[in-house]
């Protein structure tokens, strides 16, 4: 098993069996930014793989974005899995990504289902909100 449960060596964490720096690593170095709602969201959950604050804060829309996560990082959470079931653009700058993240805290696994909304701002994909189940 690699780092990050069942993630072997340098693939990225979202699921796509890609390498990391091929994959959302070239987001999360600030290298490019992510070209649609999907590709940020995968790239969000890798930041909480890899507990990259930054780019979790850089991605959150500010009329939503907590003011710091400093808590929400310092859990002890393993991240074992992301599952994309949907990404719906709404028009060009808007759209939602349904997702379940699968994660253990202190041996009991959780699953997070999301349905996610993005805006584009600036040329930039945003995190805005979601509503979970």
């Amino acid at each position: 098993m690699g780092l990050f449960g069942k993630f072997v060596g340098n693939q990225c964490p979202c699921g796509s069996k890609r390498d990391l720096a091929d994959c959302c690593g070239r987001y999360l170095d600030g290298g490019a930014s992510a070209p649609d709602a999907e590709a940020l969201m995968r790239s969000r959950y890798t930041a909480y793989v890899l507990k990259r604050k930054s780019y979790l804060l850089a991605t959150w829309h500010p009329s939503t974005c907590l003011a710091t996560l400093d808590h929400e990082l310092e859990q002890p959470v393993k991240w074992l899995e992301l599952t994309i079931k949907r990404h719906t653009p709404q028009d060009a700058d808007h759209a939602e990504v349904e997702f379940v993240a699968h994660f253990k805290v202190n041996g009991q696994s959780y699953n997070l289902h999301e349905i996610s909304r993005f805006v584009r701002e600036g040329g930039q994909w945003l995190y805005v909100d979601g509503d979970a189940s």
